[in-house]
């Protein structure tokens, strides 16, 4: 019986994407692309959504690539830039699942600490929430089993009661590692087609 469900933030609930702010500062859509597969990089993001600050981050990063330091220093200058809508469909499925109160509903997140106030700020829906782990806080992130371990002892879930939702499999395969049924996020209209079938809508 799932009593609990933990959600992802990021192209799940929240749109963001690099390119939306990058397409201002390049021309050219492919030189954009090879910008943020090596200069820029998701891993390199993640470093930050870890725990190491935005300023050192960045530092590192004009230090090795100082023929793009405007570029690289406008990544986090210009974040919010890269926040989209909310997707208006899943979050029309949170509220369909939180109404009622039938289950315990939490966040857990791969986000800087530093930036997670402006999504805070931004998105009502976050405030639904009955708790979020933001892995920039905690100082770790998925897919180290550490990190769900966190979110589980905090608020007293069981693994085997709880359903996570993500869009990465690499967290799902590691959510279903220690016990957690996960569903992989594809798009709205399918993860309600899966949340019917577990006859949790």
């Amino acid at each position: 019986m799932i009593n609990t469900i933990i959600f992802d933030l990021g192209a799940v609930l929240i749109d963001w994407n690099p390119h939306y702010m990058y397409r201002t500062l390049f021309a050219d859509e492919q030189e954009m692309k090879d910008f943020l597969a090596t200069v820029c990089t998701p891993d390199w993001n993640e470093e930050q959504d870890a725990g190491r600050s935005l300023r050192e981050g960045t530092e590192l990063l004009v230090a090795q690539h100082p023929q793009y330091e405007a570029h690289i220093r406008a990544f986090y200058g210009r974040w919010e830039e890269m926040l989209g809508e909310a997707f208006h469909d899943t979050v029309e499925l949170f509220r369909r699942l939180k109404t009622g109160d039938r289950y315990k509903i939490y966040a857990l997140t791969n986000w800087s600490a530093e930036t997670f106030p402006v999504a805070l700020a931004r998105y009502d829906f976050l405030g639904w929430f009955d708790g979020i782990v933001v892995s920039g806080v905690e100082k770790m992130r998925k897919p180290a089993p550490e990190f769900y371990q966190i979110l589980l002892d905090r608020y007293q879930v069981d693994p085997q009661t709880a359903l996570f939702i993500d869009d990465n499999y690499r967290n799902i395969l590691a959510a279903e590692k220690i016990g957690i049924r996960s569903i992989h996020f594809t798009s709205a209209a399918e993860l309600e087609k899966e949340l019917e079938a577990l006859k949790l809508l």
